[in-house]
């Protein structure tokens, strides 16, 4: 019953946040400005851009036009962009790529700051700690477009091991848009096509992408696993499972770092937030077409009512993932529900 009270009170919350987030995603949008004017500015007359207002309705209260946005929300109609494109219809297409880039990125921050969190925690304040630690503050804090940079210039121009840009070469790409049924998701696409070829060259494509973004939160969970790793491994059940002579890796393995993995899992919803927005970067710098690159084209061209339904959608994920993620951590770790 705990657990049941828990989780309803948890997706209850989930409307708020969306409607908080989807509101002030609308008011920043209009407090930029009209987005008619700033889109064709200097490319229509005042008169064609009054009628364009008029028939998207700009010239409404802005109270009404708020409760229009939020009825289509409800109803699934995140708005259209200039080019006339239902915003839903931009989601599908480009949120499977986004996707896509987000769970390979998870993989890699994963690979690289659970083992080595651990490693720094069973040799601490050792030469390995310190410059594991290190490590981790310059994950984090350099600017993923500029570690995609770097990655480029080494392993694609440099040593011409992988791709320079692109989720998959050209004529792949192209092979891969008469598979059926599709699913954006270019691996499965792949795997669906039974082509292993095409399998081999779509992941060559998402290794520099994946560890430009999986570094950012690879830094994070170092940190993390580490610090928790090192408060576990000085608590009662861990004496106690020694006292019993268990092996000092069996100890750390099946024991500590379980426990160690909980805050892992709890500010995972939260990193999967700073995922996507470095997918916006990510995706410009490799130009991998998903939903961070089409919202730079869009910001691009100034369309802000694209660029306001991208955004309210991103929000509405971030909102429904954390709530995912606070179910696997009540699951997993009974002190939450209470």
């Amino acid at each position: 019953m705990a657990l049941l009270r828990y989780l309803v009170i948890r997706l209850f919350l989930i409307l708020p946040t969306a409607w908080i987030l989807v509101t002030v995603v609308f008011f920043l949008m209009r407090v930029i400005g009209d987005p008619i004017s700033a889109a064709m500015g200097g490319r229509m007359t005042q008169q064609q851009i009054e009628v364009r207002k008029e028939a998207a309705g700009l010239n409404r209260p802005i109270l009404t036009q708020y409760w229009e946005y939020i009825s289509g929300l409800m109803h699934g109609d995140f708005g259209h962009s200039q080019d006339n494109r239902q915003i839903s219809e931009v989601v599908t297409t480009y949120g499977a790529a986004t996707l896509e880039l987000v769970f390979w990125a998870l993989l890699v921050a994963f690979a690289v700051g659970v083992p080595l969190g651990r490693y720094a925690a069973t040799h601490r304040d050792s030469t390995a700690d310190a410059g594991l630690r290190l490590f981790a503050v310059l994950a984090y804090a350099a600017p993923v477009f500029f570690v995609g940079l770097l990655l480029k210039l080494i392993f694609a121009v440099k040593l011409e091991w992988l791709p320079v840009a692109g989720r998959a070469s050209t004529s792949v790409e192209l092979q891969l848009q008469h598979v059926s049924p599709k699913t954006n998701i270019m691996v499965v696409d792949a795997i669906l096509y039974g082509d292993n070829s095409y399998l081999i060259d779509v992941l060559k494509h998402a290794i520099l992408p994946a560890v430009a973004l999986g570094l950012l939160t690879a830094g994070i969970f170092l940190r993390l696993v580490r610090v928790n790793l090192i408060q576990t491994l000085h608590s009662e059940f861990v004496d106690a499972a020694r006292a019993r002579g268990l092996s000092a890796r069996v100890v750390t393995g099946r024991h500590a770092v379980r426990n160690a993995m909980i805050p892992i899992i709890t500010v995972m919803g939260m990193y999967i937030a700073t995922l996507l927005g470095g997918a916006v970067l990510t995706e410009t710098t490799f130009e991998w077409k998903g939903l961070g690159y089409q919202l730079a084209e869009y910001l691009h061209q100034r369309d802000f009512i694209a660029v306001q339904g991208i955004v309210a959608f991103l929000a509405l994920a971030v909102a429904v993932i954390s709530f995912l993620v606070d179910v696997i951590v009540a699951l997993i770790d009974p002190r939450v529900r209470f």
